[in-house]
């Protein structure tokens, strides 16, 4: 057996075996590239394009990049549904294949590869670990002013309306295990974006899963781009301002519902 099957075998020490999710669409420029990066920073990982019908060929690229490499997969979606329901499809695919942990990354190389390990290291005492852009030692880079006050003004009043112990909920790059998985909710996730991420955030910290954050170098896209639109910015504010309001009825009526809230 090579030295490939054997790290397939095995998975990251710790962990078990890996899936890295990455959702697509139009990412034509970066799809190479990242599951490039990936394979060589964590040869024991598999990786997953879920793509949503991409009309400039990314779909294609991700084929010809599994037919050459057993540990790339492709979920060919019908269409352009959003980055929440390709990573819900993404869980789905690796529980069904009994994957020990699944990975959240963006494909356009914001999230950089080269940090996974120590993501996964992490998870070996948490259940879900969070690559955050504003835990100490992390670093941000070409972001315009406008770009780093919005996400960290976004962070906080996540944190103070729901009470997430975690200084980057919108963060996307993320690992979680399969006991994250079963605990979260996920039948009763609907939002996309930045309001995705929060969410899992909620559902986790709501569940009991132990949250870790690991510092991550993040830096702006340089092909493509970017999906980020002022609707994905409403959807979160409101989303994050009626799960605020929700919980904290809740906690008036039983006190002992949320105790981990605020």
């Amino acid at each position: 057996m090579g030295v490939t099957a054997d790290r397939r075998t095995v998975g990251h020490p710790g962990v078990g075996r890996v899936l890295v999710v990455i959702p697509t669409y139009n990412e034509a420029d970066n799809v190479d590239r990242i599951v490039a990066r990936v394979r060589e920073a964590a040869p024991a990982v598999d990786v997953l394009v879920a793509d949503d019908n991409s009309p400039d060929g990314t779909g294609a690229i991700a084929d010809g990049l599994a037919g050459a490499d057993p540990q790339v997969h492709v979920l060919h979606r019908p269409g352009k549904e959003g980055l929440g329901a390709a990573y819900l499809a993404g869980f789905a695919w690796a529980r069904q294949r009994g994957y020990d942990a699944v990975v959240e990354m963006d494909a356009d190389g914001s999230h950089a590869p080269e940090d996974l390990p120590a993501l996964l290291d992490a998870a070996r005492d948490a259940d879900m670990v969070i690559g955050s852009r504003w835990t100490r030692g992390a670093r941000v880079l070409n972001w315009p002013l406008r770009r780093l006050l919005l996400s960290r003004a976004g962070n906080l009043y996540a944190r103070l309306a729901l009470g997430v112990p975690v200084s980057d909920a919108t963060g996307g790059y993320r690992v979680y295990r399969a006991a994250a998985l079963d605990a979260i909710d996920l039948a009763s996730v609907r939002s996309q974006g930045y309001a995705f991420q929060v969410e899992l955030s909620r559902l986790a910290h709501r569940a009991g899963v132990r949250m870790v954050e690991v510092p991550i170098t993040f830096a702006e896209r340089e092909h493509g781009d970017s999906k980020m639109s002022p609707l994905i910015v409403a959807e979160a504010l409101w989303r994050i301002t009626t799960w605020g309001l929700r919980d904290r009825r809740a906690a008036a009526r039983r006190p002992d519902a949320l105790a981990r809230w605020p």
